[in-house]
Order: structure tokens, then sequence, then C-alpha cells
């Protein structure tokens, strides 16, 4: 806190600014060091690492795991393509390279000092609104308030949800973060949620060694996705050893010695040295003060408008707005709250075509609606899908070519309206189809195109030819 703002607020004022942003994650830090590069004065708050979950829990260090156990079981693949294998996985390079290149040890000073080199001014602490336009900071040096002329923006990310489960607030379960700061490998791990965050983290930790149970509550795996994505995860997590439970609910949790158990509604019971808490994630907005703007503190959400206002000089961006808990999505969200902020035209916010990525083994990239999204909304749908193991690049990849690609058409429009590309760089496949699916390009036009030879992505050619 500066002499000049401790003064104010010691006699009850606030400190005049243009813009507040609560919460610094990737969409919040683009907002603000925007607007500070653009001139404006811009407090950035934030009660954690500015940067947010992606970088220090999140995207980057999960893929470089990610990454590393892909890496093993390629060198598995070796056998009767390449000679013989002999594979000693060892996790010490893989938390070294966390510390070391992705989080510098979860010490956040490279991005603060991003932020305030644009101008912007960090305030440590937790921000609250205290009536249009103001914002209050409960830090380590005190309370400090602020005045927000051109507005406030709401970026506060989501936290993982964890679900009622008689004993499980008792015990010491891991949330991603957990399990991304690990040094070593548990010996055997329990993942409560067979979603994108649980199915990645459990093959990966499998990959080198850990005996891993997956329980998903759902009838399938990622069970926002199609089905199709679901039972192939389940096939090839199988085949690689872990144990995985779908239809399963949890009943009870209990920690003993130095080992979790995990029993379920059916009777059984499930034991593991780890459990993995990964059902989901989800805004907090209980503490933000929206009822002194009007708002409801108990929402899932932050509704917004296509220019993300959320209400009179208002903005949200990311998480809090419930479009996707992807960094991508905060950071399509910024921009267009940048543009508002400084009265710029551009388009207002679509996501017909929200792209998302599942990194497995194969991965799973998607866009748009599943079918059974699109028949809810009542339109008439036709399919299409093709297995990559049939194409000629599969055929080719052998080992680990397990995948598919699955097109679903509005055929009344003659245009996609979603798209699954599973198998290996299944989200670098996906890009072509999020192209057509935002352009509405006709499937006619699509069926009439050169796909190259022989690449992955020919795949969708052979679906569309198997679109009825």
């Amino acid at each position: 806190m500066t002499e000049q703002s401790g003064r104010a607020e010691r006699a009850g004022q606030a400190e005049e600014v243009d813009v507040v942003v609560i919460g610094m994650g990737p969409g919040g830090e683009h907002i603000a060091g925007s607007l500070a590069e653009a001139g404006l004065r811009v407090v950035g708050v934030e009660a954690e690492l500015v940067g947010g979950e992606c970088p220090y829990w999140g995207c980057v260090p999960s893929k470089m795991m990610i990454r590393a156990g892909n890496l093993l079981a390629e060198a598995r693949r070796i056998p009767g393509m390449a000679g013989r294998e002999q594979v000693a996985p060892d996790w010490t390079p893989v938390a070294d390279r966390i510390r070391a290149e992705a989080t510098d040890d979860w010490d956040d000073r490279v991005a603060a000092d991003r932020f305030t080199g644009k101008g912007g001014r960090l305030v440590r602490g937790r921000g609250r609104l205290a009536g249009p336009g103001r914002v209050t900071v409960d830090g380590p040096d005190g309370r400090s308030t602020f005045t927000a002329v051109r507005g406030v923006v709401i970026a506060t990310g989501s936290r993982p949800r964890v679900p009622p489960v008689p004993g499980l607030a008792d015990v010491p379960f891991w949330t991603n973060r957990d399990a991304i700061a690990a040094k070593e490998p548990p010996r055997s791990l329990l993942v409560l949620g067979g979603g994108s965050i649980g199915v990645e983290l459990a093959q990966v930790y499998a990959r080198f060694g850990t005996d891993v149970t997956v329980v998903e509550a759902a009838d399938a795996l990622v069970p926002m996705e199609e089905p199709e994505a679901g039972e192939l995860l389940a096939r090839v997590l199988a085949a690689e050893g872990l144990t995985v439970r779908t239809g399963a609910r949890a009943a009870s949790v209990r920690y003993e010695g130095d080992a979790f158990a995990l029993a379920l509604e059916d009777g059984g019971e499930l034991t593991g040295h780890r459990l993995l808490v990964a059902t989901g994630r989800g805004a907090d907005l209980s503490d933000l003060g929206l009822d002194t703007v009007g708002l409801d503190p108990g929402a899932a959400s932050l509704r917004t408008d296509g220019l993300m206002h959320a209400g009179h000089a208002l903005w949200a961006a990311g998480d809090v707005t419930g479009h996707g808990a992807f960094t991508h999505v905060a950071m399509y969200e910024a921009d267009i709250v940048i543009r508002a902020v400084l009265g710029e035209s551009g388009p207002e916010a679509d996501y017909r075509a929200l792209p998302r990525v599942t990194f497995t083994d194969p991965e799973i990239g998607a866009v748009g609606l599943t079918e059974h999204a699109a028949r809810e909304r009542g339109l008439t749908v036709r399919t299409g899908l093709a297995q990559v193991p049939s194409s000629a690049r599969g055929w080719i990849h052998k080992a680990g070519n397990e995948g598919f690609v699955k097109l679903v058409e509005d055929a009344e429009r003659g245009v996609l309206v979603g798209a699954t590309t599973a198998g290996p760089m299944g989200g670098e496949v996906l890009y072509g189809l999020a192209v057509a699916v935002q352009a509405e390009v006709p499937v006619e036009r699509l069926r009439h195109m050169i796909y190259a030879y022989p690449t992955f992505h020919r795949g969708v050619e052979d679906a569309l030819r198997a679109l009825r």
C-alpha cells in the first residue's frame, strides 16, 4: 500500500483508478496487462500466484507429466516394430522439470514483474466488491479500497469440486495440485472422477508404476464427451493395467494408517495409498461481494452478455462465466473484455465451436456439440464415424493407433455442429474441424476438399463418407 493510499484508507476514502481486475489467472493477467499497456491505471488483485492455476498446477505442468509418460509408452511399443526395449521409469526428472521450468518452484516473481513492467499495479490479497465500481482488498498489508472509474473485471477462476461423500472432508485426499507437486509417485492411487483431469493424471501415474484405480459415477469415462470416447479410453487404460470402474458411486471414505479405503454404494471397497479427488471444478462466488451490486453470490457462474458484461461497469472472464474451465476460453473472453473496456469494436462471444482436448494417449479432441447435445436441441442429426486404425496412417502407425473420427451434422442446414477426433495427435487433428464448425462450411464442400495422404486427418474424409 502506498503512503497516499494508506492515508486515503484511514480517512475512509478510496483510491481512484481506472480498472480493477480481481483474479490474475491467464485471463485476468492478460486483461490487466493489456489495459495497463494501453495507458490505463490498472490494479490487479491476486490472493495466490499471478498466472493462476494453469502454469502452476494445471495445463503446463500436467502436460510435462503427460509428455514424460508418453515417452515411456512409446518406448514400450518398440518390440515388433523397431527392435528391443528396456525402460526404467524415473519420476525425478519429471518433478525437477516441473519445479525448474514450469513453476519456478511455485514462485510467481516473473509473472508479477511482467505485469508491473507493463505499468500495472499488483495488490496481494482477496478482492471483494463493495458496491458499484468499488473494491476492497484484504491482504498482508491491511485493507485497501479502490474506486474503478471505468469498471471492475472478475476473473477469479475455479477450484476443485469436492463431493459430499461421508468421511471425505476428514481425510488427507489429493487434488490436482497435490498430484502435480508430488516428488514421487505413490505405490497405489485411487482416482475419484473419470473426467479429463482424472484420466490424464491416472494414465501418467500408471505409466510410472503406480497401481491406479479410476472410479467414475457416470456410465462412461469423460462423460461430457461422446460415449465412444469414454469406451475407447476405458479399453486403453485397462490394457495398460489400470482398473476402471464406471457407474460406481462412492459411499464413504476412511483413512487408516497409510491407506485410504473407498467404499462403494454397491457394497465393494477399494484401497490405495493416495486418493485423488478429480470430480470437476466450479466457481465460488460466495465471497466476492456480488450482493453489493445486485447479483446472486450463490449462483454457479456469472451470467454475461456477448461483450462479457456481468453488470453495469462490471465484466467477467474465464471459469467464473461458466463457459468452460479452459485457459483458451479465459484468453478468448479476455480479448473481448479488453476491447469492451477500451471502447473498441469487435465480434461478440461465440461458443458454437468451443474446442476441448483431453490429453490422454490417445488424445481426445472435441469441438461443438456431441450427438446427444445436438439431438437435445431438436436438430435433425446425421453422424459419421471412421476408425483411425483402418486409415492408411493408422495402419502405418500400428502400436498406439487406437482412435476414431466422429462427425455430427445438422442435416437440415448441411453443416457440421460437432466433431470428435480421438487418436494419436487427436487435439491437432481437431483444428480443421473446429474451423469447419465455426465457419459453418457446407458438408458438401468438405467432401470435395483434398486431404493429404497419408495423414491422420484423412480420417475426416472417411467420416464424411459415413454420414447417415
